[in-house]
């Protein structure tokens, strides 16, 4: 443990005291106080014993939000209670209380407080203006993703009313939608639109586009609903704006509690949207689609990077173009192959795929394997035993080690679980490479933080460790390479994690990238990405 002299150590000039210099200070044993303790003994096993000093210090630096201490009254009393004469008598007078008192601070002497260890917001300040300059759209389409738009909209205005937009992983399906859904609300007012997709994570990138997108090309205030897992909004008093369902929430609420929801809001809506359009024939999915779509001016739009259902069966992928009237618009390119279209022109860089195998020692029962057969995901106990194991762990930052030796600047990790994310990170940064950790729960000062360093021209390499938010706005074009570590059996999924790292250079990206995937050989592999795409263009 550190030993300090507390008049040399905690003196200073009367200007606070950084979160940074604060963890300097306070010791090993206090230090560690703040950290998960199920982190903390993954981190002492796999650094081969206690960790401690500077080792410990980065690692909290990371994982340890004083912000969040601070703001909780409960926790608030462990972070002052550690602070010495003079800081001490500093921060009261500046707070202007005891920190005997600390649990009944008002919120502004939680925000002094909040100033006395530099967790203010900073302020941005703006360029000057310039006589003339080019205005660059903030929600602009490429050139292949505007002629998509051309040539989709007059096919969902005819007497059909269906299409499916066909666009690679990457290519930008979801950003050129959005467009499209901006029009129909625009032109029809009030209206609904409805966007239809299977899980969460696609849910939560949809609401989160079309906050994007509306924010630049609405032109009303409209409402935004969230309809899955526990949400379920007023349907009768939602009559305009965008309306995010969960298939299964849809089809559970229409089986047990609502049987007329859809038909209801199908007066209301214009435009459906089917996220991975090729998933709309099983039954209870079409029954929400056509229910929703009974109003014979709505109209019905696919998307998918894969216009097939089963990679196998052409009676059925035949079903799935029927449905949308065989009318689909894909990305024109010469030879008829989009993806190496999209390499040469830049939009995407040129992948370099490998796998890292894993023998993580975690035994799977013939119930687990049961259980990962069947189940649309595999289940969370058994991520968690596999990715929270000493070995995976150690295979993990391998790849990252690999990558950093190809000379990558910027790498993205994508973690199984948030232990999982908070341990990666961890790890990496008591190993001195820089890390920086961003999550769902990550507050928004953090995230900028981080998204802006991994952004920055710094030539320090960088690796960025995130769980819950490919799908949430998060976009890192400069990452050339990505170690995909969280298993999943979900082609969607796994498409969605490369695509964070295949920018090409027009999308502010890279040449080329290195995508690699560490696989316990007990768990489903993945399949391959651009033969998925070509696999169904003889059926429509």
């Amino acid at each position: 443990m550190r030993t300090i002299e507390a008049t040399n150590e905690w003196a200073g000039g009367g200007l606070g005291l950084l979160a940074c210099r604060y963890f300097s200070l306070i010791g090993d044993d206090a230090l560690r106080r703040f950290i998960d303790p199920g982190i903390l003994s993954v981190l002492d096993a796999v650094f081969g014993g206690r960790i401690t000093g500077d080792d410990l210090q980065r690692v909290a630096d990371t994982l340890v939000d004083l912000d969040a201490f601070l703001v909780d009254k409960h926790d608030r009393r462990l972070v002052l209670d550690l602070i010495e004469e003079p800081k001490r008598s500093e921060l009261e007078d500046r707070v202007g209380n005891n920190i005997a008192a600390a649990r009944h601070w008002t919120d502004s002497e939680v925000k002094e407080a909040r100033g006395f260890f530099g967790l203010d917001e900073e302020k941005i300040v703006p360029p000057p203006p310039r006589t003339v300059e080019d205005l660059e759209p903030d929600y602009g389409l490429f050139e292949y993703q505007r002629k998509a738009v051309r040539q989709i909209l007059p096919l969902l205005l005819d007497d059909e009313r269906k299409a499916v937009l066909h666009f690679p992983t990457g290519a930008g399906k979801t950003r050129t939608a959005m467009h499209l859904v901006a029009h129909f609300l625009s032109v029809y007012e009030p209206s609904v639109v409805v966007w239809l997709a299977s899980s969460k994570e696609l849910l939560e990138q949809a609401v989160d586009s079309f906050r994007a997108g509306w924010s630049r090309l609405g032109n009303r205030k409209v409402k935004i609903g969230s309809m899955w897992g526990e949400r379920s909004p007023d349907l009768n008093e939602f009559t305009d704006g965008f309306l995010a369902v969960g298939l299964a929430k849809g089809w559970s609420t229409m089986a047990r509690t609502d049987p007329d929801w859809a038909v209801r809001l199908s007066g209301r809506t214009r435009l459906v949207v089917f996220d991975e359009a090729h998933q709309t024939i099983a039954r209870t999915y079409q029954q929400v689609t056509e229910e929703l779509t009974l109003n014979y001016k709505c109209s019905l739009l696919g998307l998918t990077a894969t216009p097939g259902r089963t990679w196998a069966d052409i009676d059925e992928d035949g079903k799935v173009a029927d449905f949308y009237a065989r009318n689909k618009v894909s990305l024109e390119a010469p030879d008829s192959d989009p993806i190496g279209y999209l390499i040469d022109m830049g939009y995407l860089a040129q992948p370099q795929f490998h796998t890292m195998l894993s023998e993580s020692g975690v035994t799977l029962t013939d119930q687990d394997l049961s259980r990962i057969a069947k189940e649309i995901e595999i289940p969370g106990h058994i991520l968690e035993s596999l990715t929270m194991n000493k070995q995976y762990i150690m295979a993990v930052l391998r790849a990252v080690d690999d990558l950093i030796a190809n000379q990558h600047q910027r790498i993205l990790v994508f973690a199984a679980t948030v232990d999982h994310a908070r341990t990666l990170a961890a790890l990496l940064i008591a190993r001195d490479i820089r890390a920086l950790l961003v999550l769902g729960s990550t507050a928004t000062r953090k995230r900028e933080r981080a998204i802006r360093d991994f952004k920055s021209e710094d030539e320090q390499p960088m690796v960025l460790v995130n769980y819950g938010v490919l799908t949430t706005g998060f976009d890192a074009p400069q990452a050339s390479a990505a170690v995909i570590a969280r298993p999943t059996k979900s082609l969607v999924l796994y498409s969605q994690m490369v695509g964070r790292a295949i920018r090409g250079p027009k999308a502010g990206g890279t040449e080329t990238c290195e995508i690699i995937t560490v696989i316990d050989p007990k768990i489903p592999g993945f399949g391959n990405i651009a033969e998925a795409f070509t696999n169904w263009e003889d059926v429509w």
